[in-house]
């Protein structure tokens, strides 16, 4: 069965946000196509892709390699977060379903919850949930792909310290949701950038050999889960 080349992309992509895939380091077809299980021609596609969001550089004499974001080019993201996650909530108060409000507000009761337990563990990805059902729910699919795209490209650049008050940080979640049930854009629109802004303090560039980076594994990666 052919595995489709998005699905390559995303374990490639994964994999550099983890740091399995090193920064400048360089990404050869056929040692990727026999990490991930496919033949060359889904990692030649996926390649492209991710060259074209911005993981990937291709180097004379050397092919594609993992790229080297500057700091500026790290700080730049951020900010565009700031612009663009106030925007999205904004369209989703006008545009959002009622299957994206009750994941919203789901996605809110159970990080309340296990922020009153202390269960920090689980919030991170609660969180990302919540802020990729909002940028699902705001109606347009360009605007939804630049903010997934922010996200992965910041969660690579960054490691984010817990908030120090997850029960305040998780009431700011809930004030988004109100504001986008009661179709109110720019009650939306100003309580995101208030949460963005506080967020972004929380978050440190991940200079190069200041953080561990998880080592490339000898054994082939398993794509059955993204065969489908």
């Amino acid at each position: 069965m052919r595995i489709p080349a998005h699905s390559v992309c995303t374990a490639i992509r994964d994999d550099i946000v983890a740091g399995v895939h090193e920064r400048g380091g360089r990404l050869t077809e056929e040692v990727l196509a026999r990490r991930y299980g496919v033949s060359r021609v889904p990692v030649r596609e996926a390649l492209r892709t991710l060259e074209a969001e911005g993981f990937v550089v291709t180097r004379r004499h050397a092919g594609a390699c993992v790229a080297e974001p500057t700091e500026q080019e790290a700080a730049d993201l951020l900010e565009m977060r700031m612009l663009l996650e106030p925007l999205g909530a904004a369209r989703a108060a006008q545009r959002r379903t009622e299957a994206h409000l009750k994941v919203l507000r789901g996605l809110v009761r159970l990080g309340q919850e296990r922020a009153r337990r202390g269960h920090s563990e689980d919030l991170r990805s609660l969180g990302s949930w919540f802020h990729e059902t909002l940028a699902q729910a705001c109606g347009s699919p360009s605007l939804t792909a630049m903010l997934t795209q922010l996200r992965h490209k910041i969660a690579w650049m960054y490691a984010v310290d817990a908030p120090s008050s997850p029960a305040e940080s998780w009431s700011e979640h809930g004030a988004i949701v109100d504001a986008v049930a009661r179709g109110d854009g720019e009650r939306a629109r100003a309580v995101t950038a208030l949460h963005a802004e506080r967020a972004t303090a929380a978050h440190r560039l991940r200079f190069p050999g200041a953080v561990e980076r998880v080592r490339t594994s000898q054994h082939a990666v398993n794509m059955s889960s993204l065969r489908h």
